[in-house]
Parts: C-alpha cells; sequence; structure tokens
C-alpha cells in the first residue's frame, strides 16, 4: 500500500504520545498515514508483548491509521546496524510515503536515539540504485521520500513548525489511553513508572496547549526539521 505518511516508533505508543493529534488530522483530510513500530516493547515495565499489541490495535483504529506493522526488532537495542538498516529501506520503498517523521534525535530513552538515526539513513539510503533490496521476492526500486521530519518526545527542542490539533486532541488522548497497561490506572498492581504517574498525562496535555498557544490554537504538535521548510506567503494574506 503506497502511503502518504510514514510514523517510525520505536515502542508501541511512541506515536501517539508524540504526534497522535497530527495523525489524526491527516487521516481526517483524507490522507494514508501509516505507522511502523520497531519494537514490541517487550522490555516496558508494564503490560507486555500482546497486551501492548492489542492495545496498538485500538489505538490505530482510534486514529483511522490506514496501515500498521511491528519490525519485531529487540527492544532495547535499537541501534545502527546494516540488517536493521535494510529492513527499514524496504519498508520506505514499499509504501513510497510522501513525507517520513521520525523521533528527535536526543532523547531521554536511548532506543529513541537509535530509531531516529536508522531512520535519518535510510531515508537516504532508499534512493540509491546500488542498494538492493527485495520485497515478497521481488527487487525493489529506488524510493527516497520528500522530506524527513522529527517529533517531539521527553525532551524538547525549538520547533521547525507547530501542527494545530484543535480539532483532534480528544482522538490523540483516546488513542494514548488506548494503552491501557501503561498510563496511569489506580486500579492496576503494577509497579509506577514515568508514564504512569498521574502528572504525566496533566503533562502531555500541557505541552499540547503551550505549542498551541504559541499558534494562536488550542493545541498544537511540535516538529524539527534539518532543512529549511518553504512558506507561502501569499497563502498567509488569503482573505478567510
Amino acid at each position: 500500500m503506497n502511503l502518504d505518511v510514514l510514523v517510525f516508533a520505536a515502542h508501541p505508543d511512541d506515536a501517539e504520545l508524540s504526534m497522535g493529534g497530527t495523525i489524526a488530522k491527516l487521516a481526517m483530510r483524507g490522507y494514508k498515514v501509516g505507522i511502523i513500530d520497531l519494537t514490541k516493547g517487550e522490555l516496558g515495565t508494564r503490560g507486555n508483548a500482546e497486551t501492548r499489541k492489542l492495545e496498538a490495535e485500538k489505538a490505530s483504529e482510534i486514529l483511522s491509521v490506514a496501515h500498521r506493522e511491528n519490525l519485531g526488532l529487540k527492544d532495547g537495542s535499537i541501534k545502527f546496524n546494516d540488517d536493521y538498516l535494510k529492513k527499514i529501506i524496504v519498508k520506505i520503498r514499499k509504501h513510497q510515503p510522501k513525507l517520513i517523521f521520525a523521533p528527535y534525535f536526543n532523547d531521554r530513552h536511548p532506543d529513541h536515539i537509535g530509531a531516529s538515526q536508522l531512520v535519518k539513513e535510510a531515508f537516504f539510503f532508499s534512493g540509491l540504485p546500488k542498494i538492493e533490496t527485495e520485497d515478497n521476492e521481488r527487487i525493489q526500486i529506488p524510493y527516497r521520500p520528500q522530506k524527513l521530519f522529527y517529533y517531539m518526545q521527553t525532551y524538547e527542542f525549538k520547533p521547525s513548525f507547530i501542527y494545530d490539533i484543535s480539532e483532534t486532541f480528544e482522538n490523540k488522548m483516546k488513542a494514548v489511553f488506548a494503552y491501557g497497561t501503561q498510563f496511569h490506572n489506580p486500579e492496576s498492581k503494577e509497579p509506577e513508572t514515568f508514564i504512569s504517574q498521574p502528572i504525566f498525562i496533566q503533562f502531555l496535555e500541557a505541552r499540547a496547549k503551550y505549542f498551541g498557544f504559541k499558534i494562536g490554537k488550542n493545541y498544537g504538535e511540535a516538529f524539527f526539521s534539518e532543512e529549511e521548510l518553504e512558506l507561502d506567503i501569499s497563502g498567509l494574506l488569503k482573505k478567510k
């Protein structure tokens, strides 16, 4: 399936937490958005690989994701190697997205940093004809997306742009809460984690409100681009 947007995430729930509102809004606008989780999150303190798989399926329905899959790479070991790189190149060439999103390259979780490097290199090398890959025993053609953008996780950055998610913020939070094992649940007997504290959900809302305020909206999600972006000033001058 060809996609308009492909989001790479180290773990199930990363995409929802970081850009769930953006995913839902793009899907609402008729764009085909896909998510590829690199690991099953099997090292997570709460839940397990199977529960997170079911939660990811539920969250995907809420966000109207067109395609989601899991590469099954080893959780806690997302570091650059040629095998992982080629697996990601195969997915980029298969789905031919116009835009790719990846974790920002400096973050609290080492897997997020490793995923960022892998996706950046795959983004470039997927366009080189001399790097050969196969999918279902068929040679793939080289393909490079138009842009690579990074989403915000724990550590913050000065955004290159902020996307208005006012109309889909509730969808984002419903998708986040689909991961019932991961976030605050007073009935849970599992150990408390960084993201299972009640204040973490408050933090998510506060961050979305903060970035929304920066652009004069109710809620926003921040993104970073290593390359300059074109701004159509005439579009800002159009009468509403």
